[in-house]
C-alpha cells in the first residue's frame, strides 16, 4: 500500500495546470522546449543539474544503456541522462501526479522515444530481474523506511555488471532536521541514516562500493546562492510551482540544517555484487 503522506507531499493536483502556468509566464508555453529550458523546474535535489551532471559523470554510461531512475521527480535527470548520453532511461515514481507532469514535459521535449514513466513503488519495482544496465536515484531514499527492501529491490533488477548511482541526504550530528523540509513535513515521513548505516544496508543488500564523497560543503554553498535569489527576485520556474508556497520554508530549513550540521550529502557509486 502506498504512504498517503509521503504521496500528499509531493507534486499535489493540479500539478499539470501550474507548471502549465509557470510554463507560460516564462515565454515558453508556445514553443519547442528543450530539457535545459526546464532545468529551474525539474532538479529537485541541492545542487540542480550540477549535481546531476557529476553523479552522472560519476557512474559512466554508455550510448544505448538502460537506466532506472528510481523516484525521477518530474523526469529533469532522466532527460538529461538520455540527451547527454544518448541512452534509454526509465523512470518511476510514487506520485501520479509527478509521472504525469514527467510525461508531459518528455513530450514537449520531443524525448519521449528515449524516457518514458511509470507509476510505481521503488520497494515493489515492476521490472524482471536484470533489466537495467545502471540504476539510478537522487533525494529519494529519506522517504523510504525500508532502506533494505529498497536497495534489494534496486539490486533485483540490475544486471551482473551494473552499478547504483546515488545522491541522497543523509542524517548529520547536530540533531534531527528542522521542519518541514524539501521531502518532509515533520518526522513521520523523514527517514534519514547516517552514512555509516546507509553504507551498512548497501553492502547488505549485495553492493560493492565503488566511489563514495561527501558533498555537504558544495551544498551549503549551492543551498546558499539558491536561497539569496529567492530573496531577490522569484523566478517564474521553480520547485514553488510544485511544492506550494511552503517551499520557501522547506528550502530555508534545509539551508540551515545543512550549515548546522544536521544532515549531510553524499555521492556514491556502488556496485551490483
Amino acid at each position: 500500500m502506498e504512504p498517503d503522506e509521503i504521496k500528499g507531499h509531493y507534486g499535489t493536483e493540479p500539478l499539470l495546470a501550474r507548471i502549465d502556468e509557470a510554463l507560460w509566464r516564462a515565454g515558453l508555453g508556445d514553443r519547442s522546449l528543450g530539457w535545459a529550458d526546464l532545468v529551474p523546474l525539474d532538479q529537485f535535489h541541492v545542487g540542480g543539474l550540477g549535481a546531476t551532471r557529476e553523479l552522472a559523470e560519476s557512474l559512466g554510461i554508455d550510448a544505448g544503456a538502460n537506466v532506472l531512475d528510481v523516484g525521477c521527480g518530474l523526469g529533469g535527470p532522466a532527460r538529461f541522462l538520455a540527451a547527454t548520453y544518448a541512452c534509454q532511461v526509465t523512470g518511476i515514481d510514487l506520485s501520479r501526479p509527478f509521472v504525469d507532469a514527467a510525461r508531459m514535459l518528455t513530450e514537449r521535449a520531443g524525448l519521449s522515444d528515449m524516457v518514458t514513466f511509470r507509476h510505481a513503488d521503488a520497494l515493489d519495482l515492476p521490472f524482471a530481474d536484470q533489466s537495467f544496465d545502471h540504476a539510478w536515484t537522487q533525494h529519494v531514499a529519506m522517504n523510504i523506511a525500508d532502506r533494505a527492501g529498497f536497495y534489494a529491490s534496486v539490486r533485483r533488477v540490475l544486471r551482473p555488471d551494473g552499478c547504483l548511482a546515488i545522491y541522497d541526504v543523509v542524517a548529520g550530528h547536530g540533531g534531527p532536521p528542522t521542519f518541514p523540509v524539501p521531502w518532509a513535513r515533520g518526522p513521520e515521513t523523514n527517514f534519514l541514516l547516517t552514512p555509516e548505516a546507509m553504507r551498512e544496508a548497501l553492502v547488505r543488500a549485495g553492493f560493492a562500493e565503488v566511489s563514495w564523497a561527501d558533498k555537504t560543503d558544495a551544498g551549503r554553498a549551492w543551498a546558499a546562492e539558491m536561497q539569496a535569489r529567492r530573496e531577490a527576485k522569484p523566478a517564474p520556474l521553480g520547485l514553488h510551482i510544485v511544492m506550494g508556497p511552503q517551499f520557501a520554508d522547506m528550502a530555508a530549513n534545509l539551508g540551515r540544517d545543512l550549515r548546522e550540521g544536521r544532515v549531510r550529502l553524499v555521492q556514491a557509486i556502488m556496485a551490483r555484487a
